[in-house]
């Protein structure tokens, strides 16, 4: 562990407890009244941030988490249905204090920050999705997509018990910061990560389709999201359909804006973090709504 950890490129460590009594380990640099928290994909620490939090913390305090069982983050026994995990995501909130905040959310941390956002939508700037897992993708809800998660319930556990989990997963994030990818490389692929996405993935379908029927009230609260376009190594009908329902669902809000990352496909903080940066930016140094528009 770093001897100096306010040296680290995301700050200092801390942890606050939930309102059931485990503990949640964040990290936090910057200052300023505003706060930025970043939520993660599905299974994965808080170290997807780093090229990302660390030009945001210049301009305002920047908040990267482990969600349970992630990272240094508790592990929950109860299971991990959307609502629990953003109910979570609230309790850091309010332990950060009364905002305002600005919450940041890639692939599964889509959905999880929409629904903290509805819970806490007076204490927000605004919320920012990045390539976010999307009800209104109707692959989501095939029977090859059914299949492929009872695969990876299989599969996904002798990987990492084999080290093939790390082998495979690790190579996008080396293009971080030295410390955040040794963070990553320690934390993200081990036995207890690959337990923590399987656990989130297992309600994963049922929450998809609870959002269908009853999608977080955001009002007029400000949702920018932001689709990588580049298909992917096996995105070919994925990604499309992606972009369809992420622009679907701006459509459905009256404060909303979608803007394309064009050098990204899904792991759009990789290779295309100064979209991101800037659609932060942009909603930290404007606080009105603004009206809805496309960016291509």
């Amino acid at each position: 562990m770093n001897p100096n950890p306010s040296s680290h490129t995301f700050g200092s460590s801390a942890f606050v407890q939930t309102r059931d009594g485990r503990k949640l380990h964040y990290m936090s640099k910057g200052t300023g009244d505003l706060t930025v928290v970043f939520e993660s994909g599905m299974g994965a620490s808080r170290s997807n941030w780093g090229l990302v939090a660390p030009a945001i913390a210049e301009h305002a305090r920047a908040v990267v988490y482990d969600r349970a069982g992630a990272g240094r983050s508790d592990v929950d026994s109860a299971p991990r249905s959307l609502e629990r995990i953003a109910r979570d995501l609230g309790d850091l909130l309010t332990a950060l204090g009364p905002g305002p905040f600005i919450l940041v959310g890639h692939s599964w941390g889509g959905p999880i920050v929409r629904a903290a956002a509805a819970a806490h939508r007076s204490r927000l700037r605004g919320v920012i999705l990045v390539d976010p897992s999307d009800e209104h993708c109707e692959l989501y809800f095939s029977n090859t997509a059914i299949k492929s998660f009872a695969l990876n319930g299989f599969l996904i556990p002798i990987m990492a018990r084999t080290g093939l989990y790390r082998l495979l997963g690790s190579k996008a994030g080396r293009v971080q910061p030295d410390d955040v990818a040794v963070d990553h490389l320690k934390e993200d692929f081990t036995v207890q990560a690959a337990s923590t996405m399987l656990a989130e993935g297992k309600t994963f379908l049922n929450d998809m389709a609870a959002l269908l029927e009853h999608p977080p009230d955001l009002g007029d609260l400000e949702v920018n999201v932001i689709s990588g376009t580049k298909p992917g190594k096996g995105e070919g009908k994925i990604r499309p359909a992606l972009i369809t329902a992420h622009r679907h669902t701006v459509s459905q809000l009256s404060n909303g804006r979608w803007i394309a990352a064009d050098q990204s496909d899904h792991m759009v903080m990789y290779t295309d973090p100064q979209v991101i940066i800037v659609e932060i930016l942009r909603m930290i140094n404007d606080e009105s709504s603004g009206a809805r528009t496309e960016q291509k």
